[in-house]
């Protein structure tokens, strides 16, 4: 390729472009890269794998642990504390990553997961259990920030999308093997094993990182001193917003106390998370991740990704189950085969953002899946099951296109030095999206089941939301014109709920057209020649 370049080459300042090394200190240098021979493989994949399994073999098993610890009120804690671990951490550990080097920030985030993982087994209440995911989740962050972070430190840009793809396939072999692997362990084993489960596997990956991932020495001279008080205040800012977020409606209602001064706290320690920062030398949370075009207008489209992605992660399945009448396991599967393709396209994405470059293919793949997502609305009702799994396999390809490009890209334009800080940007923005997604959509849902039992044109139907989901268990017990149009609710919420993602898209996109560069600046001295 030595001579000409094609429009979206690297001497645009896109694509083309190689990553950087691991181990240099200099904020846009990049020191020798570590040899293809010794790229500890097996330990992303290894250690990925202990976040990306956890959610969906917990998530089996929680009849079993309800029935042994009790707590079914607060069960629901098992996953938002754990979630609210991981994405309040990660901004911290993106910082120590930049500050320390990658290494000892991935073994110490596996060990605390492990820790956590041993401390879930021995859980003598679900109290202790709730703490002890916490704990997880503590290390879950540093391994979900740092694992991305490598990748793009050991891979020049040509290979990246195959390590990308290898770790799309972790996330989505779990999403898949997960529920039969806790299904297993809770029906002949004791639900203990899907934690204790955790502890070979992450033996074998710190062992792995150990051995095989060596970064280079850094220079001499005093390293920057970590802002303590500001991980401190985007810690405590993050978890008073998320727990507003993932608790109000649920808990309690949205304008109850509770959420008023959730909310209210978080908006005070967000001014304070700012006061703090803007005096710190080294701040978590430093002002250029928001000052630089394409980091900022990435973040932005992340989150937004995370927001859509709750109405095919969380409702599809609910949908299977309560309008089309299939069993858990066969609606699992409808959601699933999005996971099939989403690396599919990731891994060939390069091919499209060579000659196009990375904004204009994620601008491509986010108004594909607005228009697959919007393309709910079209099924009938009731549906016949390959139909919205035909949605979710489209969607997950195009998802592909959109998600691997903007961190592939992002994470091209900064050195050594800023990479953790940023890879850890994205993936808060994209957790935090998440969160409102879930609020957001399950009120738009609730609402929509709510009128139309309001004004329902057929008698033996619920009450109220909650007479409506035990119904959903036992649709058998309704008469059956009640029975169906309850059924049809639940399509017309779902509907509702696709909409409101396909408008997430679309919010992307003009994100990405109105923000984001048109060439993304990668740093000179990583350019393919």
């Amino acid at each position: 390729m030595g001579g000409g370049k094609r429009p979206g080459d690297a001497s645009a300042g896109d694509a083309g472009a190689r990553g950087p090394a691991v181990g240099t200190a200099s904020g846009a240098g990049d020191g020798p890269r570590q040899q293809p021979g010794r790229r500890p493989v097996a330990a992303l994949v290894l250690a990925m794998a202990l976040v990306a399994m956890d959610g969906t073999i917990v998530a089996t098993a929680v009849p079993q642990i309800v029935g042994d610890l009790g707590g079914f009120s607060v069960f629901s804690w098992l996953f938002s504390g754990y979630l609210l671990a991981v994405t309040v951490t990660l901004p911290v550990y993106g910082k120590l990553a930049d500050t320390y080097g990658r290494k000892p920030v991935l073994i110490g985030g596996m060990a605390l997961f492990l820790v956590g993982s041993l401390l879930c087994a021995a859980a003598w209440n679900m109290a202790a259990l709730i703490a002890f995911r916490v704990v997880q989740g503590l290390g879950g962050g540093a391994i979900q920030g740092t694992v991305q972070t490598l990748a793009a430190d050991l891979y020049p840009l040509r290979e990246r999308p195959r390590i990308q793809a290898r770790l799309s396939t972790v996330w989505a072999t779990s999403a898949v093997a997960g529920p039969a692997v806790g299904g297993l362990l809770a029906a002949y084993t004791d639900w203990r094993w899907i934690f204790l489960i955790n502890l070979p596997v992450g033996a074998l990956a710190v062992w792995l990182c150990a051995r095989r991932l060596h970064e280079p020495a850094r220079p001499a001279g005093p390293r920057p001193r970590v802002d303590w008080a500001g991980a401190l205040a985007v810690f405590a800012c993050g978890g008073l917003l998320l727990t507003a977020l993932v608790q109000g409606g649920v808990a309690w209602p949205w304008l109850s106390a509770p959420s008023l001064a959730l909310f209210g706290g978080s908006a005070v320690l967000a001014a304070v998370t700012v006061y703090v920062e803007r005096r710190a030398a080294e701040p978590i949370l430093p002002g250029w991740v928001w000052r630089r075009r394409t980091i900022a207008a990435v973040n932005l489209a992340m989150g937004a990704l995370g927001l859509l992605m709750v109405a095919p992660m969380v409702f599809v399945p609910t949908y299977a189950q309560s309008a089309l009448g299939l069993d858990p396991i066969a609606a699992g599967l409808v959601m699933s085969v999005m996971t099939l393709s989403w690396p599919i396209t990731a891994a060939l994405s390069q091919h499209v953002y060579r000659r196009i470059g990375f904004r204009n293919t994620a601008a491509l793949g986010v108004a594909l899946a607005a228009l697959i997502l919007s393309s709910f609305l079209l099924l009938p009702h009731p549906a016949e099951p390959w139909q919205p799994a035909l949605i979710m396999l489209l969607l997950g390809g195009a998802l592909g296109l959109f998600q691997l490009p903007l961190m592939v890209g992002v994470q091209s334009t900064v050195g050594w030095a800023e990479r953790g800080t940023t890879t850890a940007s994205v993936l808060f923005c994209r957790q935090v999206g998440q969160s409102v997604g879930a609020a957001l959509f399950g009120a738009v849902a609730n609402a929509t089941i709510a009128a139309r039992l309001a004004g329902a044109p057929v008698p033996g139907l619920p009450a109220d939301l909650d007479g409506a989901a035990q119904a959903l268990t036992r649709p058998d017990a309704l008469p059956a014109d009640a029975a169906a149009y309850l059924r049809d609710s639940v399509a017309v919420a779902v509907e509702h709920v696709h909409l409101g993602a396909a408008a997430a898209a679309v919010a992307a996109l003009l994100i990405l057209l109105l923000v984001a560069p048109r060439r993304f600046p990668v740093l000179p001295e990583l350019r393919q020649e």
